[in-house]
């Protein structure tokens, strides 16, 4: 199944270099687009199971969809996992 969701904290192309590669680790998540401009993630997903995973690793890493908690914490998060990705490129 192929999903896209709008999440929260998206900045820029350091942001979409740990969303890529963190999803990508995830069982049964693949084929990760970014749309910087919509604030969307959309990727392929094998189960449900599999979904909430990576809307949890989303959250996580700073990135929650859209409607869903961004605490003070989360975007401070979404710095670290921005800078993380900016080094990794």
């Amino acid at each position: 199944m192929r999903t896209k969701v709008h999440i929260q904290n998206l900045k820029c192309g350091g942001c979409e270099n740990t969303i890529i590669n963190r999803l990508s680790e995830v069982k049964n998540v693949s084929d990760v687009e970014i749309n910087q401009e919509e604030s969307t993630v959309a990727f392929d997903y094998h189960t449900s199971h599999d979904f909430e995973a990576a809307k949890h690793l989303l959250s996580r890493i700073g990135y929650p969809i859209v409607g869903k908690e961004n605490k003070l914490k989360t975007r401070a998060q979404s710095y670290v996992s921005c800078a993380i990705g900016r080094i990794k490129k």
